[in-house]
């Protein structure tokens, strides 16, 4: 049996394991028990399985005494541990008065690990080695939480789709009872003496909403395995910094032109970073995918520079929602900047093998020609294609006339001139339209559709390379009054560094 069946077969027998364990220690719904404190002796069942040697994780009283909660802490998303609709709007207030004691949250974040990883050091192998931008990532999700607590359906949504992604890595519900005990140890070490109880029990209310949706987005995709194992069977350097590799994976790999996926190299064991694939499906069953080097020792420079044909990837699950309908009910704008071409070749590359065509217009945004890698001069992509046209965006410094260079003011002078060709051309209102590349170049380009009368529904730009980014607005970071939301969040002191981010996960491990 292929090595992908062997781990995915077990992750279901582990996961049955678990929920027969659960049912078998838990009462009724309607039922509470003593749970044992945080670090203390256990007085009642464990918070799940261990290894010989390895320390109990409880669940239990987030105050460090001993109290009453619900056997599961982690059902329903929209629920709190005593079955009633959980009252996120309350917690934010009280995690929002006491923030300035635990923001900016490196120190925070630096207590958890280190308590997670001292009482249960066999968790260390769910993590990269590095943990540098691991600990980035969660800042990030704790700021999203905190801003988003008054939109539940938000949260439930988000962290869903963590949590089907997390399988990938191992994690179990158990684990994130260990996450819980060794925040609230972080979070009273952190706050020192001012800290207070009920604000450590918003804290984990909110944590446990979170985790209750992605264990249910986890159980929702059992059926789908975690990832499958793939062979490098071509790597082309198109530029020092950028590569395309194709990639044939050993089990048949559903999915749809537009979608993207996330890669792991063995070189850098469970830190995995996301990527459009580039390519409509292939009577081949390979994949292409387009990698630019961002960094050195993240994930792109082992794909970029330390990746040969003949090399075995894991690749996730596909998703995304930037995919032609059956039926396209209206004609096509297409937006690609940088590597954000790599999802549109794939959409062009649907249309070309379809009967009847749509007029589709494409907007190629680079910093020079030199950057096109892998499109071509516009009239080798409109033979054979009488119902494209495409129109180059070339971004050039108007006090020297160079061009951009790589880094996030470039993708933002860039952002400006490829939105500014796109609307100024025509009137897309009647359209339906695709943008993908640097965030910038997405939320530009978005905004000025938007503005210029596309309805948000006809504009399908899937990832905003992170989903729990900081806000672009300083009013969605505070909460927007007029919209249902408290203005109560503030990041005078904990505002987190760098807006342009790749795709994260509270436990996944992304370069930047």
């Amino acid at each position: 049996m292929s090595g992908v069946n062997d781990d995915y077969h077990a992750l279901l027998a582990r996961h049955e394991a678990m929920r027969l364990r659960r049912r078998i220690l838990s009462p009724r719904e309607d039922a509470v028990q003593e749970r044992p404190t945080y670090g203390g002796q256990s007085n009642g069942p464990s918070g799940g399985p261990r290894a010989p040697g390895r320390p109990a994780i409880h669940s239990g009283n987030v105050s460090g005494t001993t109290g009453r909660y619900p056997a599961g802490p982690y059902g329903d998303a929209r629920t709190d541990a005593s079955g009633d609709a959980y009252d996120g709007v309350a917690d934010q207030r009280v995690i929002t008065e006491y923030l300035e004691l635990v923001t900016p949250f490196g120190e925070l974040i630096t207590h958890l690990y280190d308590a997670m990883f001292r009482r249960w050091p066999y968790l260390r192998s769910l993590f990269p080695e590095s943990m540098e931008f691991q600990r980035a990532h969660l800042a990030r999700a704790f700021w999203y939480l905190i801003e988003n607590l008054h939109r539940p359906d938000d949260i439930a949504e988000v962290f869903g789709r963590l949590g089907r992604d997390h399988r990938k890595l191992g994690v179990r519900p158990v684990h994130f009872e260990a996450f819980e005990a060794a925040l609230c140890e972080a979070l009273r070490r952190t706050a020192g003496p001012r800290w207070a109880e009920a604000v450590e029990q918003a804290w984990v209310r909110m944590l446990r909403f979170a985790v209750a949706a992605m264990v249910s987005g986890a159980e929702a995709a059992l059926a789908e395995p975690p990832y499958w194992q793939a062979t490098v069977t071509a790597h082309e350097r198109r530029r020092p910094d950028l590569a395309v590799l194709r990639v044939r994976p050993h089990e048949p790999y559903p999915y749809r032109a537009g979608q993207f996926a996330a890669l792991e190299s063995p070189r850098l064991p469970q830190a995995w970073r996301q990527y459009s694939i580039a390519c409509a499906p292939r009577s081949d069953a390979e994949l292409e995918f387009h990698v630019r080097q961002t960094c050195t020792g993240g994930v792109s420079e082992a794909l970029v520079a330390d990746t040969a044909v003949g090399d075995t990837l894991r690749v996730g699950p596909p998703r995304g929602s930037m995919t032609l309908d059956d039926e396209l009910a209206s004609d096509l704008v297409l937006v690609a900047a940088d590597t954000g071409w790599a999802p549109v070749k794939a959409l062009l590359e649907e249309l070309s093998a379809r009967r009847g065509h749509r007029s589709v217009r494409l907007f190629l945004g680079a910093h020079s020609f030199a950057d096109l890698y892998d499109a071509g001069a516009p009239s080798e992509l409109e033979r054979g294609r009488p119902w494209l046209r495409v129109t180059p965006v070339i971004g050039r410094r108007p006090e020297t006339g160079g061009s951009f260079g790589p880094d996030v003011h470039g993708y933002d002078a860039l952002a400006e001139t490829v939105a500014d060709a796109v609307t100024r051309h025509a009137d897309w209102s009647g359209h339906l339209a695709y943008v993908s590349g640097p965030t910038a170049v997405v939320d530009t380009t978005v905004a000025r559709l938007t503005a210029a009368g596309v309805p948000p529904r006809n504009i399908r730009h899937d990832p905003l390379s992170d989903i729990l980014r900081p806000p672009s607005r300083p009013e969605e970071a505070a909460g927007d009054p007029a919209a249902g939301g408290p203005a109560v969040v503030s990041r005078s002191r904990g505002a987190s560094a760098g807006r342009r981010t790749t795709a994260s996960t509270t436990f996944e491990g992304a370069d930047s």
